[in-house]
């Protein structure tokens, strides 16, 4: 059976089911993945920020002849943010094939036009099963990003940590642990407002607005999701002159996720890009001993921080792509051939 699902409600053991349908879908697609834990995994599912909405429906078999509920197959999820829809399909590979997929996008295709979206995203991941599925479905790519893995264990600490005093004169390097303190709050608005017309896609967009950014936060720590800040400060004006932000899952604790690394245009030249990350992985190692790897996605375009880091150890691993479609056009389609 397909239901709307809401993992705030949702049973125990219906998150640990949803839980081994997506372990089993990483070990099929990405086996170099690390498996995800059930830590925070409900809050992950349900927590959004201000003005989002995520609804979600799943494929459950029919509860067992003891009461206990069928196991959890299959299931999709939107986030609608702004104008568009953004899309999560999990299918356990031991059903697919059988149109559950389909089933799927069109229940939550049909509930993003019914609230008045026009357009769908999604996050593919490439040389995976799902570059065919949503191509076949008429989706279209738009972005390209590259995923780069850093193994902890074959950095070079020594080197890197010449890296980290790499840094021009005049400027001094922050570690803040949970986010930037509050009075800094409207520099780094301003810093990361600088890059904001940058083509970097738009399923993951970045919070410029010092309110925004507060609320961003929250809604990490919410989702258990630990954020780590390097801020490279410029001492004359007391400016943020450069940032760089890592994401430390409770669901995934031994591989945390970049996000933003920007330099401010009026710094750059000065050694602060490599300076903060390789600040960061510095302060990573001790703060969070768990951790074995950090994933980076970077746009093929921006060569400067692909070498940035090649230097600091990043290894390139896949294509990461955004896709698109028009909604209407979409349920059309999947009405016309069911």
């Amino acid at each position: 059976m397909v239901r709307e699902w809401d993992p705030r409600t949702a049973s125990s053991a219906e998150i640990a089911s949803l839980l081994d349908t997506l372990n089993a879908v990483l070990t099929a697609d990405l086996p170099q993945d690390p498996p995800w834990r059930e830590s925070s995994l409900r809050e992950y599912l349900s927590e959004v920020m201000p003005g989002e909405r995520r609804i979600s429906w799943v494929a459950q078999e029919e509860p067992a002849a003891d009461g206990n509920p069928g196991r959890i197959l299959g299931q999709v999820q939107v986030l609608l943010l702004g104008g568009i829809g953004v899309l999560e399909v999990l299918v356990h590979p031991s059903v697919r094939r059988t149109g559950l997929g389909r089933t799927l996008v069109k229940l939550a295709a049909r509930r993003i036009r019914d609230e008045g979206f026009g357009s769908i995203g999604v996050e593919v991941v490439g040389d995976t099963p799902a570059v065919a599925f949503y191509e076949s479905l008429g989706f279209a790519r738009e972005y390209v990003e590259t995923r780069s893995v850093l193994d902890l264990g074959a950095v070079d600490w020594p080197a890197l940590a010449e890296m980290a005093t790499g840094i021009g004169a005049g400027y001094h390097l922050e570690f803040c642990p949970g986010g930037p303190p509050d009075d800094v709050i409207e520099a780094y608005a301003r810093a990361k407002a600088e890059v904001r017309d940058v083509d970097d896609g738009e399923l993951r967009p970045s919070s410029y607005d010092p309110e925004r950014l507060r609320d961003s936060l929250d809604t990490l720590h919410r989702r258990g999701m630990k954020p780590y800040i390097v801020l490279a400060i410029h001492e004359q004006s007391g400016e943020v002159a450069g940032l760089t932000e890592v994401v430390v899952p409770a669901q995934h604790p031994t591989r945390a996720d970049q996000y933003d690394t920007i330099v401010v245009q009026d710094h750059r030249g000065y050694g602060i890009d490599r300076a903060i990350k390789a600040r960061m992985l510095l302060e990573l190692r001790s703060a969070e001993p768990e951790l074995a790897e950090v994933q980076t996605w970077n746009a093929q375009a921006n060569e400067a921080m692909l070498k940035v880091n090649a230097e600091l150890g990043y290894r390139p691993d896949r294509d990461w792509c955004e896709y698109g479609v028009d909604v209407a056009e979409l349920v059309h389609r999947l009405d016309a051939h069911p």
